[in-house]
């Protein structure tokens, strides 16, 4: 991908400026005249004036923030994966969903951290002036779309995560997923949007649609988990919190950087970074800790199809 610096640059060295002008002139052997010397002009037309755009993009401590990130989020996997080995695959449910989360955070750390999975996008500020010209600045921000790609992976399993403990129905569970695939959806288009209507109106309905997904839980799960042994209940309650609190905390960054870009892309990079490691492995841990013994699913999950669905064909038939 080409640096939009070193485009910029290409793009300004083919400006050539006249520093002077050109005489000539020719004799003949047979004749000692010689053709006239054209005389300078007067004035050289102002060279128009190019204005560099602002770069917004990842320093060292984004880059060594990522593949921290990285690295928590491989040895999470791993433990998770060991942690499935020892116990039936009936139990397992929980087990399966997390380390999936856990994996597709993997390969999208590792991906920005090695220089993948980002584009710039051009937003376009207008600064008005009483007593000159307005003007129009162009900034160019590195936008990490391959956070959204994991997102809209990961937060599905997520949410799958907390219906399965909750008892949610499978109706409220659609919801929450589809709202929760349009959320992610809208932050991308916000982050990669150009001026200051559509990254806010995407952003404005990305709240909406997390509003569906609170909901969701906090409605319908509540009500179904109530159905549950009081452990679980009160583990429904506290993951439950726990993960309320921290997902709100995205759209909050989302505003302060990719929105307003109050914050460095630095900056933005660690804030997700620590939301990230408590949304997904720290939330992992929890989980498995607590409740992933207590589960024990039977049926196509733990045998396969077996002998459901076969197709059989008599000794006697077609005789």
């Amino acid at each position: 991908m080409i640096d939009p610096v070193e485009a910029f640059k290409m793009a300004t060295s083919s400006l050539l400026v006249p520093t002077s002008t050109s005489s000539f002139s020719s004799s003949s052997s047979s004749s000692s005249s010689s053709l006239p010397i054209p005389s300078p002009t007067g004035s050289v037309s102002p060279i128009p004036t190019v204005i560099a755009p602002t770069i917004e993009k990842i320093g060292d401590s984004g880059i060594q923030t990522l593949w921290v990130v990285f690295v928590i989020m491989l040895l999470s996997s791993l433990v998770f994966m060991f942690l499935s080995f020892r116990i039936p695959v009936q139990k397992r449910l929980f087990h399966v969903i997390t380390t999936l989360i856990t994996t597709f955070a993997t390969i999208s750390y590792f991906a920005m951290a090695t220089g993948d999975g980002y584009s710039f996008t051009e937003v376009l500020v207008k600064h008005t002036y009483k007593r000159t010209p307005d003007f129009v600045e162009h900034i160019l921000r590195q936008v990490f779309w391959a956070r959204h790609v994991d997102r809209s992976l990961t937060t599905p399993l997520i949410l799958l995560d907390l219906a399965f403990l909750g008892g949610m129905n499978g109706a409220d569970i659609l919801v929450a997923i589809v709202a929760d695939l349009i959320m992610v959806l809208l932050s991308l288009f916000g982050a990669l949007g150009s001026t200051e209507g559509q990254k806010w109106g995407y952003y404005a309905m990305a709240c909406i649609a997390y509003l569906v997904v609170v909901y969701q839980f906090v409605v319908s799960g509540r009500r179904a988990v109530l159905t549950k042994d009081k452990g679980t209940a009160k583990l429904f309650a506290s993951i439950g919190g726990f993960t309320l609190i921290v997902w709100t905390l995205y759209p909050i960054v989302w505003g302060i950087g990719e929105g307003a870009r109050k914050w460095s892309v630095d900056a933005e990079i660690i804030a997700y970074a620590v939301l990230d490691v408590l949304a997904i492995p720290v939330f992992g841990f929890w989980l498995l800790f607590a409740h992933s013994n207590k589960v024990n699913i039977e049926g196509f999950w733990s045998y396969g199809l077996a002998g459901e669905g076969a197709i059989r064909i008599d000794d006697d038939e077609g005789s």
